[in-house]
């Protein structure tokens, strides 16, 4: 069994409170802690892990700790934020928040790993404050400086360099981060990705409903293994006939678009995602209605440059298909070339033909992606 995270002590009473071994569908889990908390304070929680079993938080474990252990909240962030960066073969970062991305970002030619962890945070600044920061890749000491610039609760990465562990034990120098913890997780390759690499089961999702019934699902995975997968969006009806999309995506569309869908499927829908060079410029997600999520990223932006920025030339990964074109002229006004979503609409051919029109590119995502946390 995986070393044992540091326990809590923030809430001993949650000892005792839970079952040294529980059983979900054909699996058994044993207790590997007892958490600071819940989702919130008062509510007792604790980390289980396979019985026998390997994996990213099965196996993480903690270089340094804060006053108490990690929290349920923790957990949940560093497994959102292990999900969007285990898609990419580049340098990538995700700053998680809430269960949602505040910003994620890949490496681009010249860039250094400061550089994506940078982009990443920037994305919302703000919102960044007091996150959970994951690399698919090892921390080197220029990253671990900026990250200890700001206040962050938590970093998760497969390895550190020695100079940047260091940095991170320097409560004397960085004394608004003291209370870091840092955690090395396990092997991010053997997390499923694409749809079929999970054939056993093994990585199924439980949720307990409000009177304790219980949904057992597949995990969320993609069939988009490569921007090939996004080819030209088509569709046809009655109103506009057979439409295809017109307009060519340069290949560093295709790559924005391609990261844009990879993190998407860690936004809580209905989520868009906006993305230029490698780097989210804007996430916006929960809203009820598709053109809503759109506004919200996009004013989410706009708030925070403040008229100094701009989104042109970015592109933008939709979770849903678009039920009518308003969020696809919303997103071309504020500078967007270039879309991907899923087909499905009954209005597909209407919604195409209003791209091509714009001058936007529109792709078609074999598949929906809808996160509901």
């Amino acid at each position: 069994m995986a070393e044992k995270l540091v326990r809590n002590s923030y809430l001993t009473r949650n000892e005792g409170d839970f079952p040294a071994e529980m059983t979900a569908g054909t699996r058994r889990y044993v207790k590997n802690c007892d958490l600071r908390y819940g989702t919130n304070p008062h509510q007792p929680a604790a980390f289980y892990v396979p019985e026998g079993g390997h994996g990213a938080l099965a196996d993480m474990v903690t270089l340094k700790s804060g006053k108490n252990g990690l929290s349920q909240t923790n957990l949940e962030d560093i497994s959102g934020a292990l999900n969007i960066v285990k898609y990419f073969s580049l340098p990538a970062c995700a700053v998680m928040k809430h269960v949602n991305p505040s910003g994620a970002s890949v490496m681009r030619p010249g860039e250094t790993l400061r550089d994506v962890y940078v982009k990443a945070r920037d994305c919302d600044a703000r919102a960044a404050f007091g996150s959970v920061i994951a690399f698919n890749v090892k921390v080197d000491a220029a990253a671990a400086e900026e990250i200890m610039s700001t206040f962050c609760e938590c970093v998760v990465a497969p390895a550190y360099e020695e100079k940047a562990l260091a940095v991170f034990n320097d409560a004397e120098r960085f004394k608004l981060n003291k209370q870091i913890r840092i955690l090395q997780c396990g092997d991010l390759s053997k997390l499923p990705r694409f749809v079929g690499d999970d054939p056993d089961g093994r990585f199924n999702t439980f949720k307990v409903l409000c009177d304790g019934t219980l949904v057992a699902a597949a995990p969320l995975l993609t069939h988009v293994r490569s921007a090939a997968d996004l080819p030209a969006a088509t569709g046809e009806n009655k109103t506009c006939g057979v439409q295809t999309s017109a307009v060519e995506p340069t290949e560093a569309q295709m790559e924005d678009l391609l990261a844009a869908w990879y993190i998407n499927i860690s936004v809580r829908s209905n989520g868009v995602v906006i993305v230029r060079n490698g780097q989210t410029l804007s996430v916006g997600t929960g809203e009820q209605d598709r053109v809503g999520a759109v506004e919200q990223a996009i004013e989410k932006f706009n708030l925070k440059y403040k008229g100094e920025g701009t989104l042109e030339g970015a592109v933008m990964s939709s979770d849903g298909f678009f039920p009518f074109y308003d969020a696809l002229e919303v997103a071309a006004r504020a500078g967007i070339k270039a879309v991907v979503a899923p087909s499905g609409s009954l209005k597909d051919a209407d919604v195409i033909r209003r791209a091509n029109e714009l001058g936007v590119v529109l792709r078609h995502a074999p598949e929906r992606i809808f996160s509901h946390h």
